[in-house]
């Protein structure tokens, strides 16, 4: 199975997708892979796993349980070059663009390349942009780098710009992890404008309405994590499939 293939066949058919994201130390296995079950037949189209900093040994635990339980591709999302795992299904391959900390651009990509390799863990190009979410995040603290004032989509624009001339498949726009706003729609249209790679939203998106905002706006995959932690039982998921799709 090729997960970015798949990825971009959705997007430039202009389908929108649903990614969910957990987070190994927030959640047991045995719930992360009930979820999972619950969440494909509800219309997710992709399970993030990982977190900006994990203090537990959960990681291939969760893959496992939510691989035994759906058939949707089941990715990583980096904090660290610590959260591999060969369960997986995929991994966002993430570059800090929009950061100038020489580690988190090449460095620890240099590192974990012949893990990748010898897992046989298909790595997803993705140029990671952090805004601005009014708040100090995780990945901004632990990568050392400053995000993207909110109010300068030319910035942003440009950043996406040059990753699609270097070749990077995807973008990742976000606030990182307990974003208090969530990616301005201006952002996203900029960026949209000067570029037709995959563009994913994610941080601060607490609402159905938001995230249909973040999807008109040109988002081709919408991530919600936080919200859905504190909703019991994710209820919330179907409706918000639904509305971005529609």
């Amino acid at each position: 199975m090729n997960v970015f293939n798949g990825i971009l066949a959705l997007h430039q058919r202009g389908e929108k997708q649903l990614a969910v994201l957990l987070d190994p130390d927030k959640i047991s296995a045995g719930f992360a892979g009930e979820f999972a079950a619950n969440a494909e037949s509800s219309g997710v189209d992709i399970i993030l796993i990982g977190g900006s900093l994990l203090t537990s040994d959960k990681l291939t635990e969760v893959i496992s349980s939510v691989k035994s339980k759906t058939n949707v591709p089941v990715i990583i999302f980096p904090g660290s070059i610590m959260q591999v795992s060969s369960k997986a299904d995929a991994i966002l391959f993430l570059s800090l663009i929009s950061g100038r900390n020489p580690e988190y651009l090449i460095g620890n990509h240099v590192i974990v390349s012949p893990i990748l390799r010898e897992l046989n863990l298909e790595p997803i190009s993705t140029g990671y942009i952090l805004i601005d979410s009014g708040v100090p995040t995780s990945a901004s603290f632990m990568s050392n780098s400053f995000p993207i004032p909110r109010n300068k989509p030319d910035i942003a624009a440009a950043h996406a710009l040059a990753a699609d001339y270097l070749g990077i498949k995807q973008l990742y726009l976000e606030g990182g992890s307990g974003a208090q706003d969530p990616v301005p729609n201006e952002v996203i249209m900029a960026v949209r404008k000067v570029t037709d790679l995959p563009i994913w939203v994610g941080g601060g998106i607490r609402s159905v309405e938001i995230a249909k905002q973040k999807a008109d706006a040109g988002a081709s995959v919408i991530v919600v994590g936080t919200h859905f932690e504190y909703e019991k039982g994710f209820a919330q998921v179907e409706s918000f499939a639904k509305e971005i799709k529609r």
